[in-house]
């Protein structure tokens, strides 16, 4: 298995029951498929991975009161095990998780661990979510970013290709390609 670049991160963003159970109304249909490519991404990365977990937090201010009056189902406990990650995603975790109550996953927090001007590759879901306003964030903040396309899961087929053509958008800063394109 090649090895990633020395100064790269994997960045798995919310591989969380939420998006993976197919009861969900917030199930990423394409997640079992992801689980591989990002077991390969990890083998690459060793022990720079760092995983996320979205969580609604106690406090839902300003368009957040909107969007938990829309999805009444999602505003439970941090804790509550539908936030938990899947089994798969418990082999990538090297460090404590980096939990945020919104989408996009770039910020302090991250960048005390990753660097401010970090090379990441993104994996997980929803690419038409989190994944993309982790992206965006982090490419505006300085950041190389690769996005694996193949080890990202959408909220739709249709939904997963629009958000990495827009992502694609954003080249040099933005890359959508591939696992084995990230490896080689």
């Amino acid at each position: 298995m090649p090895e990633a670049r020395s100064d790269s991160w994997l960045v798995v963003i919310d591989p969380q029951r939420i998006f993976a159970d197919p009861a969900s109304q917030w199930c990423a249909p394409g997640f079992p498929g992801i689980v591989g490519p990002v077991d390969r991404l990890a083998s690459a990365f060793g022990e720079r991975i760092l995983v996320t977990r979205w969580v609604p937090g106690t406090e839902h201010p300003g368009s957040w009161a909107d969007y938990f009056a829309r999805w009444p189902f999602a505003d439970r406990p941090d804790d509550d095990p539908y936030f938990a990650l899947v089994d798969a995603a418990r082999r990538w975790v090297h460090r404590p998780t980096l939990d945020a109550t919104t989408f996009g996953k770039w910020g302090e927090a991250m960048a005390s661990v990753v660097g401010r001007h970090p090379h990441l590759v993104l994996a997980g879901v929803a690419t038409d979510c989190c994944v993309i306003s982790t992206a965006l964030a982090a490419a505006d903040a300085g950041a190389t970013v690769e996005v694996a396309a193949d080890a990202c899961a959408g909220s739709d087929e249709s939904n997963h290709a629009a958000a990495c053509q827009v992502m694609d958008l954003y080249s040099p800063q933005i890359r959508v390609a591939t696992v084995d394109q990230i490896l080689s």
